[in-house]
């Protein structure tokens, strides 16, 4: 339950940071910025998740080639 609150609290702090940022720096409307921020909040995570991802399995890789290094 804790776990699922902080995703939902961390998507609504990414929401309102990508509204304000949005908003300002591309002088959209209050609609307009919304819209943004709630496209834009699935997409940075769906980015962050396949980045980081990749850099795991990049661990992982090298881990493996250490052990198999260390012992033969």
């Amino acid at each position: 339950m804790q776990e699922k609150l902080k995703r939902y609290g961390l998507f609504l702090c990414l929401l309102v940071f990508l509204y304000v940022i949005l908003g300002s720096g591309l002088r959209l409307s209050p609609a307009g910025a919304l819209a943004a921020a709630l496209s834009g909040a699935p997409l940075v995570i769906f980015s962050f998740n396949r980045w980081a991802a990749t850099r795991v399995q990049e661990q992982e890789k090298v881990s493996r080639e250490e052990h198999q290094v260390l012992f033969r």
